[in-house]
């Protein structure tokens, strides 16, 4: 069973340690749940416009970026590569393929509420799936993966992620830590 998301008015970092004893689709939905709430954790409560800061030169990263970024790797992965949806990329274009972090349009709260939507229904897609040896297919070579695979992807790729967040948080206001 996987836990929402927080909101991002929390000001603790309340978040669900995975089980120590489960399943091993249990385990890897709750590993993944609980890197998408290290992001909520690491986004909470930071004011306003400072979520598009780019405080850590000379990289372009920022919190709204990594969040825009990580939006279109859930749709990517699971709802257009394993699910086979038919669903415009987000933040990606062959003419500009680094939107997600270099172009910061919207505000950080419709790019968060969008990222929540797409962890959503990659949740419902998982949920659907008959087992971790369910398939989809890479659309830039054919290949067949597994539904486990791209849950442990996913994992590492928020993982990687959330360790951006935590040097980008701690450049604009100190917090560390979650």
């Amino acid at each position: 069973m996987t836990t929402p998301l927080p909101d991002t008015k929390l000001v603790s970092p309340n978040r669900a340690d995975p089980p120590l004893e489960a399943d091993e689709r249990t385990m890897l939905g709750a590993y993944l749940d609980f890197q998408r709430q290290t992001l909520a954790l690491k986004c909470a409560d930071v004011p306003d416009p400072k979520h598009s800061t780019r405080p850590v030169p000379p990289s372009g990263l920022s919190l709204h970026g990594l969040v825009r970024h990580l939006a279109g790797v859930e749709r990517w992965w699971l709802h257009i590569q394993f699910a086979g949806e038919d669903v415009e990329l987000l933040y990606y274009s062959d003419d500009d393929p680094d939107q997600d972090f270099d172009s910061l349009d919207g505000s950080f709260e419709e790019a968060l509420a969008g990222w929540r939507r797409e962890c959503a229904r990659s949740r419902e897609i998982v949920a659907a799936a008959e087992s971790l040896e369910a398939t989809g297919v890479r659309r830039s070579t054919g290949e067949r993966f597994s539904l486990r695979w791209v849950l442990l992807r996913l994992i590492a790729e928020y993982a990687r992620h959330n360790g951006h967040a935590d040097l980008l948080r701690e450049r604009i206001d100190g917090q560390v830590g979650w």
